[in-house]
């Protein structure tokens, strides 16, 4: 495997990659605090990758009834994230872009004076917000067609500092056939795993749905020889119907049970938001 690569774009953000994890990182203050920030996230960043490859096995184990204990500090995240769902199948790995987020973030704004900090990790989004400052991002349920399908404005007053979107669509596998739910919660790893499972959620029998062993599509997928969704056609409307509600009845236990704050579930141009109050708005 290639060596982590950390530059800056043309338009001054960090981006840095290694192997699968691919971050785009912008902060806002004055020059010197950006350059010291950007330098702390590089430097954590380096040693991400190695740490989540020596505890691989335990990230892509279901968590069961006694909490795993994992030594690295994104790998912990991870668990800390899913612990709370252990009732249904979840791993770690359900976790995994949200807490590489959140991790490089602490790292990034630790010790520094920044009015704004974004580490985005392919989409699941950790940020941070100083007195006054404000978040206003753009949500595309289908990556193929893409158009603003919502818009989320946070403050710094807000709890949310964590956005993620899962769906069949994505670059993860699904067991559920939502194009995109996307999820703002406390943290980037709690979003990122509330997405997985609502979007998992957004589910229904119908002959057309095509499904195959995920194991058979990704050799080393945590998921095993479970069905995921590799296409959804057209489908009728009660049956897109179905499938969000039972969809947004999971994401309404999580937002009762204080996981998430809020989630937009998208299926063939229909949509159901859970919130209160409404941090997400549908783009007309």
């Amino acid at each position: 495997m290639q060596p982590p690569v950390c530059a800056r774009l043309p338009d001054g953000r960090l981006h840095c990659q290694h192997g699968p994890i691919d971050l785009v990182i912008e902060a806002w203050g004055e020059p010197t605090e950006v350059a010291r920030a950007y330098a702390q996230a590089e430097a954590r960043f380096r040693t991400v990758l190695d740490e989540l490859v020596a505890e691989l096995p335990a990230l892509r184990t279901p968590i069961g009834e006694a909490m795993p204990r994992l030594h690295g500090p994104v790998a912990q995240r991870m668990v800390a994230a899913v612990w709370p769902q252990r009732a249904v199948f979840v791993t770690p790995m359900a976790a995994v872009a949200g807490s590489v987020a959140d991790e490089v973030l602490a790292a990034l704004t630790r010790d520094r004076v920044l009015r704004k900090a974004v580490v985005n990790d392919g989409g699941d989004i950790a940020f941070h917000l100083a007195p006054g400052a404000s978040l206003r991002t753009g949500i595309v349920a289908d990556i193929a067609a893409p158009a603003l399908d919502a818009i989320s404005s946070i403050d710094a007053a807000s709890p949310v500092r964590g956005i993620a979107t899962s769906g069949w669509r994505g670059r993860s596998q699904s067991l559920g056939i939502a194009d995109a739910v996307t999820v703002l919660a406390r943290s980037a790893a709690a979003a990122d795993a509330a997405a997985t499972l609502i979007a998992n959620a957004v589910n229904v029998e119908h002959p057309s749905i095509a499904r195959r062993p995920a194991r058979a599509l990704r050799e080393d997928s945590d998921l095993g020889d479970r069905l995921v969704t590799v296409d959804v056609p057209p489908l009728p409307r009660e049956t897109i119907d179905a499938a969000l509600a039972s969809g947004a009845s999971c994401a309404e236990r999580m937002r009762a049970d204080g996981v998430i704050e809020a989630a937009l579930l998208v299926l063939q141009g229909r949509a159901r938001s859970v919130h209160n109050p409404l941090p997400l708005v549908r783009a007309a």
